[in-house]
């Protein structure tokens, strides 16, 4: 229901009042910002935004409704969802539902009618902060003593919560939007921390058959699956938290078995060499980063980002090389191992939603593998 007022309330005493446009009820989390135009329904089923409630700096939300093909996972994950207008009736020919009914169907609380762009001056002046979304306006106290209570993300394992119970096959590629398509040859093992599906499609287009396995699973279980490559998948919530994957990829790079790390895996890779990580003060969020090569011809890429932790690069051990750096802060962008096959990077190159500049690191990984 639009008509239904709601909160937005902060653990710092502030609260905000809007409109309702999704499920009824309370949400807690993380409020981060997202600068992208475009890709709402690819964040909200993101499993890196688990516990943690978005807001939206673009204006005019909802314009292409939704559908079943833009979710990146099975369900969302993002706790809630802030923005400045919703709008109720979509134009797209891709559009199977609006999207305040897709918001509702999925149990997302959501609220409307916010200056977001106010809000998220204030969270770049004083960084990410429990927030609650609430439809229980009468008590807006309430609403701020469990934005209060909200524990923050740092030592937070929300891999396990995210990842997959059993090992499964993926066979879906991009469809009509392929660039490319290779026969399936290579063997890809894929960790799911929270992967993504567009990260998998676009395995599969560049020939890769990919066996997706939990988080916990050992190295000895993957090495008898026998891979040309394991790849370490995004996720949410604190790497140094996830010291399983940390053990399972220092065996991988004693076997010398190629990898590649996005996000999370990125971070769990430079963990796993002995890096350090550190929590931003409120992330990257957002379709228009730029980055840029370090060595060769240093090349400029507009990429996708999503993240609120980071490697520090002075903590990188002499076995790594840094790769890219982000052009807004000049923060760690991509480490390459100089004896082992394994690299990573800290955006997101399968995009969706965000451009397709640095795709071309799938094709690296598929080189190491051959």
């Amino acid at each position: 229901m639009i008509n239904k007022s709601a909160i937005l309330a902060l653990a710092d005493g502030t609260v905000f009042e809007g409109l309702s446009v999704g499920a009824t009820g309370d949400s807690v989390g993380e409020l981060v910002f997202n600068t992208s135009m475009t890709g709402y329904q690819e964040m909200l089923t993101d499993p890196s935004y688990a516990r943690q409630i978005i807001t939206l700096t673009t204006a005019h939300v909802g314009n292409t409704g939704c559908n079943i093909e833009d979710m990146e996972s099975t369900k969302v994950w993002a706790a809630g969802l802030v923005i400045r207008n919703c709008t109720v009736i979509p134009s797209n020919y891709r559009a199977e539902q609006s999207f305040p009914d897709w918001l509702s169907k999925n149990g997302v609380v959501a609220i409307s009618g916010i200056d977001t762009r106010a809000l998220t001056l204030k969270l770049r002046e004083k960084g990410a902060i429990g927030a609650c979304i609430s439809t229980n306006v009468e008590k807006p106290e309430i609403a701020v003593a469990k934005a209060q209570s909200f524990a923050g993300l740092q030592g937070a394992d929300l891999a396990l919560e995210v990842t997959r119970q059993t090992t499964e096959r993926w066979h879906e590629g991009q469809g009509e939007w392929s660039l490319s398509k290779q026969p399936q040859q290579l063997h890809v093992v894929a960790y799911d921390f929270g992967v993504k599906h567009n990260i998998l499609r676009i395995l599969h287009d560049k020939g890769c058959h990919i066996t997706i396995v939990p988080a916990k699973t050992s190295a000895e279980e993957v090495l008898a699956m026998n891979p040309n490559g394991v790849f370490l998948s995004n996720g949410p919530g604190d790497p140094q938290a996830c010291d399983y994957a940390i053990k399972a990829t220092q065996v991988f790079l004693d076997n010398n078995i190629p990898l590649f790390g996005i996000c999370l895996g990125f971070q769990i890779l430079a963990l796993a060499c002995g890096g350090v990580t550190k929590k931003m003060k409120f992330g990257h969020h957002g379709s228009n980063h730029p980055v840029v090569e370090t060595t060769g011809k240093k090349r400029v890429f507009i990429t996708s980002q999503n993240h609120g932790f980071a490697v520090d690069e002075d903590s990188l051990p002499n076995c790594l090389e840094v790769t890219h750096r982000s052009l807004f802060d000049n923060s760690l962008q991509g480490i390459r191992h100089k004896t082992k096959p394994a690299f990573g990077f800290q955006g997101h190159p399968e995009a969706s939603p965000g451009p397709h500049d640095i795709d071309i690191l799938f094709n690296e990984f598929v080189k190491l593998m051959k």
